[in-house]
């Protein structure tokens, strides 16, 4: 007499196979990831020169309108970055303090009063404004990765590079919320600006 095989119930497969599956699913969506993840860019990263460093020392500091990357202007908050910074520079290359005031925070302007901020920037003019990277830190707060080109009469140079007449800046910009705007905030304690002599 032999021995009549029982019957597999179906439901006992079904377990493994779904088991199966999910890893496959899981695994698919974590390699995804990893192929479509943008790249992360860190604050400290250091970040190639703007296009003004292949200007002829005679075209320096290059035009005075503030430019935006690709990857700046996917940010939802890049116009108003840009209408922001483009007030904050032209108020420094027309030497108009209370314009400046406009665009930065109390902190700053108690940092700055008008007869040391006219003294730093009485031989300025700034160009060659690209915004590299827009990045949240919170709701209210923002670091904006940019660099720039600055002239200026050598004796009126930076501390970071003295006797230089035409200099290239890369720095990280905080910006802040305050009473609802946003405002160029204090730089202090944040990594130093990378910068070169043209």
């Amino acid at each position: 007499m032999s021995a009549v095989p029982v019957p597999v119930p179906p439901h006992r497969w079904l377990i493994p196979v779904l088991v199966v599956v999910l890893s496959l699913v899981v695994g698919g969506g974590l390699l995804a990831r990893e192929v479509y993840r943008a790249p992360e860019v860190r604050l400290d990263t250091v970040l190639g020169l703007p296009a003004s460093s292949a200007r002829p020392l005679g075209e320096q500091p290059g035009p005075g309108t503030v430019e935006l990357t690709p990857d700046a202007a996917q940010h939802p908050q890049h116009d108003v970055v840009e209408r922001l910074l483009q007030t904050y520079f032209d108020a420094i290359n027309t030497r108009d303090y209370d314009q400046w005031k406009v665009t930065v925070t109390r902190d700053r302007i108690q940092a700055k009063p008008r007869p040391a901020w006219l003294n730093d920037y009485k031989t300025t003019k700034d160009g060659s404004i690209l915004v590299y990277r827009i990045d949240a830190v919170a709701e209210a707060d923002m670091r904006v990765l940019l660099g720039f080109t600055s002239t200026q009469d050598a004796s009126d140079a930076p501390d970071e590079l003295p006797g230089a007449s035409c200099v290239h800046w890369r720095l990280s910009l905080p910006l802040t919320k305050e009473s609802g705007n946003w405002k160029v905030d204090t730089v202090a304690g944040y990594a130093p600006p990378e910068v070169d002599a043209c």
